[in-house]
């Protein structure tokens, strides 16, 4: 009987390793989407795990330093560990109580990962810490091809504010958080991005007039280094490109997508808008915003 145990063993092994019977393990998600479906980031590459690691190192030789933890949790999401990024800015709001960074980058994420009743808990929170302080421009991750930062810290935390409440399909507020966010700098790229918004959110809410004068100071020679998917569409929504002349790769592809389906949904056409919709859910990066605003509008207006 001793003998046979091992045989025994193996021929128990054996089965439960069969291909058929063996249960399917698979990766949590990174997020579940506004609809239920789960969510996963692409693979980082090399490159950009590098650059985490060295933050990651940076933090660890500086434990202290709250520009240090603020740095590593970017990167922990830019790497698509968007928990993680999450738990690293809850240590820092623990340790940094006074400093808004931190609620306002786990509030960006709290939005990636649609959890957006803490993001807008996060952001309001930010806002009340930043009141009557100096602002400040706030540097790029992943800077731009001029290496020239173009937002602050007080217009993103508006900004993202805005963008929460308005995936929350609560027009007023979202209008009140990007009114405070343009008033906060003076970029041109600033101008762009928020305008965007403000004229979608003024169409949203029937306000053709208001909409109509936020486009005012959009000109085609504007000099803009980033933002030029939202400058393109401002040109849209005043009439000086047409959408066959809008272009855009990556979130700022997407950005154009959202931004012309849109137009068509409160121009009236809400089968075009459904399919454009569609389309980008099917094809756009997951995190982007303007994925993101699809998906809150189709939850919203267009499943049945």
């Amino acid at each position: 009987m001793t003998r046979l145990l091992p045989l025994l063993l193996l021929i128990f092994l054996t089965a439960c390793q069969s291909t058929d019977d063996a249960p399917v393990m698979e990766d949590t998600p990174d997020a579940i989407s506004l609809d239920g479906s789960e969510l996963f980031a692409p693979e980082p590459d090399s490159a950009l795990l590098a650059r985490y690691e060295a933050r990651k190192a940076d933090y660890e030789a500086n434990p202290d330093s709250a520009m240090a933890l603020v740095w590593f949790g970017r990167f922990a999401a830019y790497i698509g560990d968007y928990d993680h990024a999450i738990d690293l800015y809850t240590e820092g709001i623990k340790r940094f109580p006074y400093d808004p960074r931190f609620y306002r980058h786990r509030g960006h994420r709290y939005i990636t990962t649609r959890q957006l009743d803490l993001a807008i808990a996060d952001f309001e929170q930010a806002a009340d810490m930043i009141e009557g302080t100096e602002n400040q421009v706030e540097p790029d991750g992943m800077p731009n091809a001029q290496g020239i930062p173009v937002s602050t810290l007080h217009g993103n935390i508006w900004y993202h504010l805005g963008l929460a409440y308005y995936l929350n399909q609560d027009m007023p507020n979202a209008l009140r958080a990007y009114t405070n966010s343009i008033a906060a700098g003076d970029y041109p790229d600033n101008i762009v991005s928020n305008t965007h918004w403000l004229y979608m959110i003024n169409r949203r809410m029937g306000d053709v007039e208001a909409a109509n004068a936020v486009l005012e100071p959009i000109s085609e020679d504007m000099e803009i280094i980033e933002n030029h998917a939202y400058h393109q569409l401002a040109l849209f929504y005043k009439g000086l490109m047409s959408e066959e002349e809008l272009t855009g790769d990556g979130s700022a592809g997407d950005a154009i997508r959202y931004g012309v389906a849109n137009w068509h949904f409160y121009e009236g056409d809400e089968e075009r808008a459904r399919e454009l919709t569609r389309s980008l859910l099917d094809e756009g990066g997951w995190a982007s915003f303007g994925y993101l605003a699809a998906e809150s509008d189709w939850v919203a207006h267009f499943s049945e």
